[in-house]
């Protein structure tokens, strides 16, 4: 590139110059963004960390939503991969055609699934994703960053064109986001008929590849089918990351089908080709037996052709049918086998029956009757062509003794197939045959005939025996009288040497390699060295007849251990070094998490960033200096739910131990005011009514409401599970959340109105502060066309139901499990609502706007904790006019985020707290200093202020409380009159903080122990002297 004279002197002014350009740019974009969300409040408003360690919100959200979408392109591109591997090595095996036009089909569709994927994450992640080509591409593994290349159109014949499943997959680049709905239940079809297809082949089945896809197909069923109800929506935000959440489920499924495709790769397609070659291989051998006996029997017929006899023209009809049958057995034999090694041929449940025979059968029939045929004939030429009477009765004989051999081991071969048919490989044709013979035996008739039968071969079994032991005997007897070399007898008696030939002493030295219990009685020969014999005589004992001729040596006790303990040694080495097996390993895939996003940030603070450290300036003081200022074991069982009442002056609580408690607040201090007993059944939650008269608590099919002053006016009983309760506005009445509808009591328990939610499970609700919505959340029990998912986590909906109308106006799809909905009114914004979920996934801030007469919820913050947290409870409100955020983690973490920017605004960690937390609370009343309360799965209430130190005694009293633990009061949940037992960690250190009590304390003195029934903690002051618990008035 030629270089300009010029250049080193402008290069510092064009940096300078692109610089402020870039700045100017960035600032323009960033107010044309707010003023489009001012305009039109679809777009989000990026929001920010206020720590310099961690990237922004939307910086966040933007990486993390770019990084899943990598992942599952690369899961797309490995399946696709696989499925080409598949398709090379199916290309080997017979019948093929069909797997391959379905693998092809199935690359196709999962391209278009990607296509629309991408088109979704570039609407979602501008600045990480770039929307796909409008070309159309090919492939779901083309790179979206290089420009296509040109190529030259070549126009190739039919020859070397490539085969319709050969061709590489393309992509209509003209679909639109609203056809997800319709490619997912093409996807499903298609993985429908691949498995089919694949399950076609006889010679293997695998189990595994069925049970991904028809999961997976499940999953996919579902999803369309609930997709169908956002026609029109597939452009909103909120929709789009519902479906871009699907793409973790979806890549889950793919993982297991491309995991199970590899091993079947690996493992079912050589058995497949294995299978169709020993079949091929037996129809070329019967190919070849039947074209060489038709060529004997042609050879054969040389020689009877010329007989004009009868018998001998039986002989040439006999051999003639017998070189028909040959050829057509040769024949149908290389036709199934050019049928077998097809690639275009039809399975085989899809052939006709009597074609399937013909292919399968005929050919070893064929040449059974050839045989059959050649053997009669040749019996026949026996006698027609004038041989020997012995010839043609052994020609005869022989014939049928293999004739006979050969049908009946058909007939087995026949009997195996149907035993095989009748009970599906359970059972084997000999048992089969011991069944039917034990069935037989029992019969009357034939059990007695056996037995009779049984008796006389026993009896003659023992006559044959006896006659066989007294031929022995005399046979013996026998052999000792002919010997007639007395003198060799008298010196084997006497022990005097002789010698034997080599056969005699080899036969001995064979007989002396028995085991001793084999081997005779000792004989004299041990005891000599040499023994002198003539050869060939007999050696015998005299008085000994049956014993052999020959007795060897016994081996000795001792030589007989060493032999044994070497064999043994012998086993254990060969058994000590087993032959190494190897096992197939799967391939495994695991879900990897969200990668940090990059933490590089620019220099210059956005406006937007600095307006919002400018407000969030006076909150960080102000929620830095709150800390735990008491702690009182508030039940004995963990803290269900708590809430302060809307003037501040009491905090409710419930608990699984039966009882729910009312603390009276005053001056930042909490104490203990009623205990509310309940007979059966866990409160699960507390609602104080908009005025703060009126004190609701939720059993299971029950609802109670009493006043502030521990006073139950009724209890109101309900036919099916209670899942929440919630106030309308005025306090008239409240609604109660049961399964899939919401009904509407008044406080004396009368229904006003039932509003049905259609196939939610409803898990909480709110209501509008106009009452003319309802926005109700939870999961879906099954999809609009009644199917629920195989695999995958139901679809969760966020829903606006209008009171008015009676109907759903608008539903907004989730994936994570949301818990709790909580309204409130924003300066900026308008009416928003806070989500709750269970688990690690963060709370979410919507916005509830009006489109056409149309209210819709629209996600503005989601508020993202430094780390992955499994939240507690749900999220409330805090501050003044709703201005914080507020949520606990099971773990003791505490997050306090900025309502409106997202910025986290303090965090206390889990370490500094020590426990477990399961809700928190915040009191609206209290804005200087904040004050908001924490219940742990132990029982304990913790109250969280500023701590003011006003006297001396206060601040010596504040020392001591900083030095020592926190003094928990007893447990006010006890039941009726039922005596109260002391904490043991009070009792502990109740000496310790007495003084401290009557230094902090009103004036009125230490509270006695034994005369109330509660106990405060160190700094707050005495309970009033009547202080009781409130027995249960029925109205």
């Amino acid at each position: 590139m030629p270089k300009f004279e010029d250049e080193p002197e402008a290069a510092g002014g064009r940096t300078s110059t692109s610089s402020r350009r870039e700045t100017i740019l960035s600032l323009v974009e960033m107010l044309l963004r707010h003023g489009d969300e001012h305009d039109s409040g679809l777009s989000q408003q990026p929001t920010f960390e206020d720590d310099k360690d961690v990237p922004t919100v939307d910086e966040h959200l933007q990486s993390a939503g770019a990084e899943a979408f990598n992942r599952f392109q690369k899961k797309i591109n490995n399946l696709d991969k696989e499925l080409r591997n598949f398709s090379n090595a199916a290309r080997q095996l017979g019948s093929s055609a069909a797997i391959l036009s379905s693998a092809f089909h199935l690359r196709t569709r999962i391209a278009h699934i990607l296509y629309l994927y991408r088109l979704n994450a570039a609407d979602l992640y501008p600045r990480k994703i770039k929307p796909p080509v409008s070309s159309t591409s090919s492939g779901p593994e083309v790179d979206q960053h290089k420009p296509p290349r040109t190529r030259r159109s070549h126009r190739l014949s039919g020859r070397h064109r490539a085969l319709p499943h050969v061709a590489r997959p393309t992509v209509d680049s003209n679909i639109d986001l609203e056809e997800f709905p319709n490619q997912f239940e093409a996807l499903a079809t298609e993985v429908t008929t691949f498995v089919d297809c694949l399950n076609e082949f006889p010679e293997f089945t695998d189990e595994a590849v069925n049970a991904s896809i028809s999961s997976f197909e499940g999953d996919l069923k579902y999803w369309a089918n609930c997709l169908h109800n956002y026609r029109g929506q597939f452009r909103y935000p909120a929709v789009q990351r519902y479906i871009q959440d699907l793409s973790f489920e979806m890549g889950e499924h793919i993982d297991s089908i491309t995991s199970t495709l590899s091993m079947f790769i690996e493992v079912g397609v050589p058995t497949i080709r294995f299978a169709q070659k020993h079949g091929a291989t037996n129809l070329l051998n019967l190919s070849t037996v039947a074209t060489f006996f038709s060529a004997v029997t042609a050879t054969t017929l040389q020689f009877s052709f010329e007989l004009d006899n009868r018998t001998g023209d039986a002989v040439n009809s006999f051999w003639f049918l017998s070189l028909v049958f040959s050829i057509a057995a040769a024949v149908n034999s290389l036709l199934g086998l050019t049928w077998k090694q097809a690639m275009y041929r039809s399975p085989g449940h899809r052939v006709p029956w009597w074609v399937l025979i013909w292919i399968k059968r005929s050919p070893l029939i064929f040449l059974v009757l050839s045989v059959a045929s050649f053997s009669i004939g040749l019996c026949l030429f026996t006698y027609a062509s004038g041989q020997s009477r012995v010839t043609s009765t052994i020609t005869t004989v022989f014939t049928v003794f293999t004739s006979f051999g050969l049908a009946a081991v058909s007939a087995w071969f026949a009997s195996e197939r149907w035993a095989f048919t009748q009970h599906r490989g359970k059972k084997w044709l000999g048992d089969i045959l011991v069944e039917v013979n034990e069935k037989f035996l029992q019969l009357p008739g034939i059990s007695s005939i056996f037995r009779v039968l049984r008796w006389a071969s026993k009896w003659a079994s023992l006559r044959i025996a006896s006659a066989g032991t007294k031929f022995q005997r005399a046979k013996s007897i026998t052999k000792s009288i002919i010997s007639s070399d007395s003198e060799k007898v008298s010196d084997i008696e006497n022990g005097i040497p002789m010698t034997l030939s080599s056969d005699d002493v080899n036969a001995l030295s064979t007989l002396s390699r028995r085991r001793p219990s084999e081997t005779g009685p000792a004989s004299p020969l041990v005891d000599s060295p040499t023994i002198a014999s003539t050869a060939g005589s007999p050696i015998s004992p005299p008085n000994t007849p049956t014993s052999p001729p020959h007795s060897p040596a016994p081996v000795s006790p001792g030589r007989q251990l060493w032999k044994n303990a070497f064999r043994t040694v012998k086993m254990s080495t060969a058994l000590s070094n087993p032959r190494a097996v190897r096992s197939p390993q799967r391939q495994r895939t695991t879900s990897s998490t969200l990668l940090p996003s990059d933490r590089n940030r620019n220099g210059t603070d956005p406006p937007v960033k600095a307006i919002v450290r400018s407000r969030v300036a006076g909150l960080v003081p102000r929620l830095k200096c709150l800390e735990p200022t008491q702690d009182m074991a508030a039940h004995q069982a963990l803290v269900r739910h708590l809430q302060f009442s809307p003037d501040g002056k009491y905090l409710a609580t419930s608990s699984w131990d039966r009882t729910s408690v009312i603390f009276r607040v005053q001056d930042s201090v909490v104490t203990h005011h009623r205990t509310l007993a309940h007979a059966k059944g866990f409160v699960g939650q507390v609602a104080w009514s908009p005025t703060g008269h009126l004190l609701l608590t939720k059993l299971n099919r029950a609802v109670k409401v009493w006043t502030k002053d521990g006073v139950c006016q009724r209890t109101i009983e309900r036919p099916t599970y209670v899942e929440s309760v919630t106030w309308f506005p005025g306090g008239e009445a409240f609604l109660s959340v049961e399964g899939s509808n919401v009904t509407k009591l008044n406080l004396k328990g009368k229904v006003l109105g039932m509003y049905d939610f259609g196939s939610m499970k409803l898990q909480d609700v709110a209501v509008t502060p106009d009452c003319i919505r309802l926005l109700g959340v939870g999961p879906l029990l099954e999809s609009p066309g009644g199917l629920r998912p195989s695999k995958s986590r139901a679809e969760k909906r966020l829903t606006v139901y209008n009171l008015d109308r009676n109907e759903i106006e608008h539903a907004t799809p989730v994936l994570n499990d949301v818990k709790d909905i909580t309204l409130a009114r924003s300066s900026r914004t308008g009416l928003v609502a806070l989500v709750s979920y269970e688990n690690k996934a963060p709370p979410q801030l919507w916005k509830l706007e009006m489109v056409k007469d149309v209210a819709r919820l629209t996600l503005r913050h989601t508020y993202m904790p430094k780390t992955q947290v499994d939240f507690a409870g749900p999220s409330y409100f805090g501050g003044k006019n709703d201005e914080l955020v507020l949520c606990a983690g099971k773990a003791g973490d505490i997050y306090i985020w900025d309502q409106e920017s997202g910025a986290l605004l303090h965090h206390v960690r889990a370490q500094d707290l020590g426990g477990d937390l399961t809700c928190i609370a915040w009191n609206h009343a209290e804005d200087n200093p904040f004050m908001f309360a924490t219940g742990s799965h132990d029982g304990a209430l913790r109250i969280w202020t500023k701590l003011e130190r006003k006297s001396h005694n206060q601040h010596d009293s504040s020392a001591l409380d900083n030095q020592l633990p926190f003094t928990r009061s007893s447990s006010p949940s006890e039941m009726g009159d039922m005596q109260r037992t002391d904490s043991p960690f009070t009792q502990q250190f109740e000496s310790s903080f007495a003084n401290s009590v009557e230094s902090f304390g009103s004036g009125t003195g230490p509270s006695s122990l034994s005369g109330n029934r509660e106990r405060v903690v160190a700094f707050a002051a005495a309970p009033p002297p009547n202080a009781a618990v409130d027995s249960e008035i029925s109205s």
